[in-house]
């Protein structure tokens, strides 16, 4: 992994010192400062059905929070689409119509929503999509390089197997940009390596209980399966299909989940030589998105896409961050004003 230093986090030392701000030298550096005390901004969340939009929120409400403290912003707002794309579509209608300066999207889908956010363009609405993208042209995109996290997984499953297995994938909410991505970095690397196999492919929605039933449903036709490439939510949820169907357990990648990083740990307990790592998106993401937002009302120049460093949490640093992540949690921080801004 050492050919995607440029796209990872190196979280060896403890989340508070690593991540939560800005370094000194960097801090504040091109902030703009723009008067935007009267501007209000909204979040149009395509769903919210798991612990990672559950954080995600967490962090938008706290970035945004602050912001209203420091007299940056008026005014937030949240509404959540129940992963479609037309109800999604319907409320930024509504958000248009209410007069927000700006609106960060987190879509459902990469082109049913390019219509609605041409029309708040054309209404000189800002409009930054992040995480699940959309390709309007006129919208500024905070990205993750998914289809090199979906390599990444690979290339790391392909050395480990010498070349030869059987691969079940699990994937994430059908039509959104993220799994659409990760599947391709998956497929593309194996398609270099004919020795893997994808014997089985699932939804697991990014959602462990959804994860462990589809899985739990495909193992009684699946020939032994060495390894699970996945895209975040759904590790646990895939070993308790395994374990339930009493069947040895294989290489996972793991989503920086509490509770996957702590499964890793108590198999780590049974089988020492048990290897694999950790890789998700982190969800403040939505700050940063917010932050963006702010920094364009405020004036600041913005590249139309910007793309975030994944989080990669390898077996060395799996102690420290259990110590520092209740349950239910992923690794994430919170993202500045200044640490966006030098980011940009």
């Amino acid at each position: 992994m050492k050919h995607l230093k440029t796209l990872v986090f190196s979280i060896a030392p403890l989340f508070a010192a690593a991540l939560l701000a800005a370094s000194p030298a960097r801090a504040g550096e091109g902030v703009a400062t723009g008067d935007t005390s009267a501007k209000r901004i909204a979040l149009s969340n395509s769903y919210a059905g798991n612990s990672w939009r559950q954080q995600m929120l967490k962090t938008w409400d706290r970035a945004s929070h602050d912001a209203i403290a420091q007299h940056l912003v008026k005014e937030t707002k949240v509404v959540n689409a129940n992963a479609s794309a037309p109800e999604q579509a319907n409320q930024i209608e509504s958000l248009i119509v209410e007069g927000w300066d700006a609106i960060v999207i987190n879509a459902a889908s990469p082109t049913a929503l390019n219509g609605v956010i041409q029309e708040a363009c054309d209404q000189h609405i800002v409009v930054v999509v992040f995480d699940g993208l959309a390709t309007a042209p006129c919208a500024y995109k905070v990205a993750y390089d998914y289809v090199a996290m979906g390599r990444m997984e690979a290339e790391f499953v392909a050395r480990k197997l010498g070349g030869h297995g059987n691969v079940l994938e699990v994937r994430g909410i059908a039509g959104v940009s993220v799994d659409d991505d990760i599947h391709r970095g998956i497929t593309e690397t194996f398609a270099k390596t004919p020795g893997i196999h994808i014997v089985g492919s699932v939804h697991g929605n990014w959602t462990q209980t959804i994860a462990q039933k589809e899985v739990a449903s495909l193992l009684p036709s699946l020939p032994p399966v060495d390894a699970v490439v996945t895209q975040g939510g759904d590790g646990w949820g895939t070993y308790q299909a395994f374990k339930a169907a009493g069947r040895p357990t294989p290489l996972i990648i793991f989503g920086n989940r509490q509770d996957e990083l702590a499964l890793w740990r108590d198999i780590l307990k049974e089988d020492p030589n048990y290897d694999t790592f950790s890789v998700s998106s982190a969800p403040g993401c939505a700050s940063v998105a917010f932050w963006v937002a702010q920094q364009i009302l405020a004036g600041k120049e913005v590249p139309k896409t910007i793309i975030l460093p994944l989080p990669v949490i390898e077996k060395k640093d799996l102690d420290q961050w259990l110590a520092i992540m209740p349950q239910g949690a992923v690794a994430t921080p919170v993202y500045t004003r200044e640490w966006t801004a030098a980011l940009i």
